[in-house]
C-alpha cells in the first residue's frame, strides 16, 4: 500500500485537492503541497484547518517551496518527504519535468491536463503521443503507475467512456462530452481555471470525426441542449484534452467536446482575440519591454480561485452516448451536477475547481489501495471507472446516468424518472 503525497501547485485545484486529501490521509498518510510560492501552500492548509478537514490529526500536512523545473531538486523533495504518490496540478508547463522526476524517483504521478509548451500551441493531435506517451515504455520497464488527465474532463468523462462500454453498449457510434456551467460569479469577465491556460486552449478545434482528426475554427459551431437540473444552455464544439486519448483507446466513429459560453462571453473573448490580447508570442511596448499579452490578460482578469466565495449556481458535465446493444439503437447521458455554494461551504472553492480536484484523490486513494496501482502509462479510460466512480459518488461528486440521452430543445419526461445512481 503506498503512503504519503506530494501536490505539485497551489491554485484553486489544488486547494481542492489538499482539502480532500487530508479528509482521507487515513489511506493518504502526510501530505504536503508544493509550489514556487510557498505562501500560497500556507493559505491552502490554513484553509484546510480552517473548515477542520484534517481527519487524522497524527499525520502531518505541510508545505515546502519548489521550482519543479529543476528536475533534481523535485526528486530531493520527494524523498526527503517520503512521498509514494505525486499530484500534479501545477501548470500544464511543468508537466514532463514533474513526470521525469517522479520516473527516476521511482514514484506513482498523476496530473489532470496535457503537457504544453509555452512556444506551442495547440500541437497536431494526438497531442499524448507528442509528450507524454514517448514516456510509456520507461513507466513500464520501471513499474511506474502514471496516470494521465485524471480530473473531471479529462479524467472522468474519461470513466463514464469506459463505463458506457463496459455496462451500457456493444458498439458506439458517437460520444459527446458536455461542459456546461450555469453560474454567476458577479465579475464583468473572468475565467475558470488559469485565463493563460484557458485561452491557449481557444486557437484551434481539433475533433475527432468519422475516425479521422479535423481541424474546426474556433467557436463556429453551437448546438443548445436542455441539460438536467440546469436547464437549456447553448454549447460550443472546442479541443480538449480527453479526445487525444478516447480516440486511441474507445472504438467510436466520433469523439467530440462542447463548452458552454454565454453570449457575453463569447463577444468579450472575441473582442480580446481580435485586438490581440490572447496572444501567447511576446511583443515588445514603446518604451522596449517585452511583454507576451496573454501573460498581461491573465495578471489583468480575476484570479479564478477569488470568485469562490460570491459564486452561485451549478454545473454540469457528461457525457452524450449513442450506439448500439443487443442490436438496438441505445443512447444515454451519463453525468454530474455540482452546485457552487455547496462546494464553498465544504473546501472554501467553486465548483469548477471541485469538479478537477477531487477525481486526482480518488485515484491517488485507488492507487494506494492497490486498484489502480497498475506500474505503467495509463489514461483514465484504460483503468477500471466501477471503483473510481463508486468512490467519487462519496466523496461529493455523484455519478447519474439519463437512461434516454438528451434532446436538443426538449427533455423527455422518460428522462427524468429514470435519472439513477451509478451505484
Amino acid at each position: 500500500m503506498k503512503k504519503n503525497v506530494l501536490i505539485i501547485g497551489a491554485g484553486g485545484v489544488a486547494e481542492v485537492a489538499t482539502h480532500k486529501c487530508a479528509q482521507n490521509n487515513d489511506v493518504l498518510g502526510d501530505i504536503c503541497i508544493a509550489s514556487r510560492t510557498i505562501g500560497k501552500c500556507d493559505a491552502i492548509i490554513e484553509s484546510v484547518k480552517r473548515k477542520n478537514n484534517i481527519k487524522n490529526k497524527t499525520k502531518k500536512l505541510y508545505s515546502r517551496q519548489i521550482n519543479v523545473l529543476d528536475i533534481p531538486a523535485t526528486i530531493k523533495l520527494i524523498k526527503e518527504t517520503n512521498s509514494e504518490i505525486v499530484i500534479n496540478l501545477a501548470q500544464a508547463y511543468v508537466n514532463m519535468s514533474v513526470l521525469e522526476a517522479c520516473i527516476q524517483a521511482g514514484v506513482a504521478y498523476m496530473d489532470t491536463a496535457i503537457h504544453e509548451e509555452p512556444n506551442k500551441v495547440c500541437e497536431d493531435p494526438p497531442w499524448y503521443a507528442n509528450y507524454e506517451w514517448k514516456r510509456k515504455d520507461r513507466c513500464k520497464e520501471a513499474g511506474i503507475t502514471a496516470i494521465l488527465g485524471a480530473g473531471f474532463d479529462p479524467g472522468v468523462v474519461n470513466a463514464y467512456c469506459a463505463y458506457a462500454v463496459k455496462h451500457y453498449f456493444d458498439k458506439i457510434d458517437t460520444i459527446d462530452i458536455l461542459d456546461v456551467n450555469a453560474g454567476s460569479h458577479g465579475k464583468y469577465f473572468a475565467t475558470n481555471f488559469d485565463p493563460e491556460i484557458n485561452f491557449r486552449e481557444f486557437k484551434k478545434v481539433w475533433t475527432w470525426i468519422d475516425r479521422k482528426w479535423v481541424m474546426e475554427k474556433v467557436h463556429s459551431i453551437k448546438r443548445v441542449y436542455d441539460f438536467p437540473v440546469v436547464g437549456k444552455q447553448t454549447v460550443y464544439l472546442n479541443g480538449h484534452d480527453e479526445i487525444h486519448s478516447l480516440s486511441k483507446n474507445i472504438d467510436a466513429k466520433s469523439i467530440r467536446f462542447w463548452m458552454g459560453f454565454s453570449d457575453h462571453y463569447i463577444n468579450v473573448f472575441s473582442v480580446l482575440t481580435n485586438l490581440g490580447l490572447t496572444s501567447e508570442k511576446p511583443i515588445k511596448t514603446a518604451e522596449g519591454v517585452e511583454v507576451v499579452p496573454l501573460k498581461v490578460l491573465k495578471a489583468i482578469l480575476p484570479d479564478p480561485s477569488s470568485l469562490a466565495p460570491n459564486y452561485t449556481g451549478k454545473t454540469c458535465i457528461g457525457n452524450l452516448i449513442k450506439g448500439k446493444k443487443d442490436g438496438k439503437n441505445k443512447e444515454i447521458f451519463i453525468y454530474n451536477v455540482c452546485d457552487h455554494a455547496e462546494c464553498f461551504k465544504e473546501v472554501e472553492s467553486q465548483a469548477i475547481s471541485y469538479t478537477a480536484g477531487v477525481p486526482p484523490v480518488a485515484a491517488a486513494m485507488l492507487i494506494a489501495q492497490g486498484a489502480w496501482d497498475v506500474k505503467t502509462m495509463v489514461n483514465v479510460e484504460e483503468l477500471n471507472p466501477d471503483p473510481f466512480i463508486e468512490l467519487l459518488n462519496i466523496m461529493g461528486l455523484p455519478t447519474e446516468i439519463c437512461e434516454t440521452g438528451i434532446k436538443n430543445f426538449f427533455r423527455p419526461e422518460s428522462c427524468l424518472k429514470k435519472v439513477l445512481k451509478v451505484f
